[in-house]
């Protein structure tokens, strides 16, 4: 069975390539049925994976930032997420997505004539993401048959055949009606883009105890300031500089559950000067105090 437990957060690598494995090899298939608002700051933050995903809204409204593009959907709506795209997904309250990741040699090995006449031209069209609608037709039918899949994992023993049959037919759908690829849509070409944010993030995570300035980032990757500025607006929908913050703050957070030292040293060790300036941005970010936030996830809060 391929049914994942939920997670309380995305585990990344410093290219911010998520670390869990969806299935295995002989199955690389996993279905998950998640809450948004159960994970770490109400969001399944930064990520990207070789693997597609379709997901759909079943409760509430999430917010999903796919490469430079942001969507808000409601329930009853969906989305397919492309191969290696970065991704984030935001709730404001109780979001449920069920959602599929797997990899297309799931449908048809690399090489072969299914894999390079149905496969690649959906992996290879100028889309980072594809948002189904029911109002669509053919969206709907895409939507529907998303919702078989879906039934079938939550079986007490859902049958691995029966659900590639159904991913082949929404993958049918799916290719029936991708966008040409010359056509004027958002092109991949924006994985250069991607690789250079993802070495500045390299960088980032490997130096954020010490100073890091702007400068620093951008020569990383020998570009402008306000290039990298660009890409980080474009892709983070943030500033360098406060995902700097962001990822000194996160660090720390974990530092307080796993050790017992004290705020003023952890402060320093994640790259705050000032403990003051620290425990002020902590507050922004999480809603509590590093003190609190120690006490109440050492007494178990989700």
């Amino acid at each position: 069975m391929q049914k994942a437990e939920k997670k309380a957060k995305i585990i990344t690598d410093e290219t911010l390539r998520e670390t869990v494995s969806h299935g295995n090899e002989e199955y690389p298939f996993c279905y998950y049925l998640e809450d948004v608002w159960e994970f770490d700051l109400h969001c399944i933050d930064w990520h990207w994976h070789p693997e597609i995903e379709f997901v759909f809204v079943q409760k509430g409204t999430v917010t999903f930032l796919v490469g430079s593009e942001r969507y808000v959907l409601t329930a009853g709506n969906g989305i397919f997420i492309n191969s290696q795209i970065l991704h984030r997904f935001e709730a404001d309250e109780t979001a449920v997505i069920p959602n599929i990741v797997f990899s297309p040699s799931l449908l048809s090995s690399k090489g072969s004539l299914i894999y390079e006449k149905y496969i690649e031209p959906v992996l290879h069209a100028p889309m980072d993401c594809l948002i189904l609608s029911p109002d669509l037709p053919w969206q709907k039918t895409a939507l529907d048959e998303l919702l078989s899949v879906f039934s079938l994992q939550e079986t007490a023993e859902p049958d691995e055949l029966q659900t590639v049959q159904l991913l082949l037919k929404l993958w049918g759908t799916l290719y029936a009606h991708i966008p040409a690829a010359g056509s004027d849509s958002p092109s991949k070409g924006s994985a250069y883009d991607q690789a250079r944010l993802q070495i500045m993030l390299q960088y980032i995570h490997a130096n954020y105890p010490q100073p890091v300035s702007l400068d620093d980032i951008a020569r990383t990757v020998t570009l402008s300031k306000s290039s990298v500025l660009h890409i980080f607006h474009q892709y983070l929908h943030i500033s360098p500089v406060n995902y700097l913050i962001r990822y000194r703050l996160k660090r720390a957070a974990r530092l307080l559950v796993s050790t017992e030292s004290s705020i003023f040293s952890i402060a320093q060790s994640t790259g705050f000067e000032s403990p003051g300036y620290f425990c002020r941005k902590f507050k922004e970010l999480y809603q509590m105090t590093p003190g609190e936030y120690r006490k109440r996830k050492g007494d178990g809060m989700s």
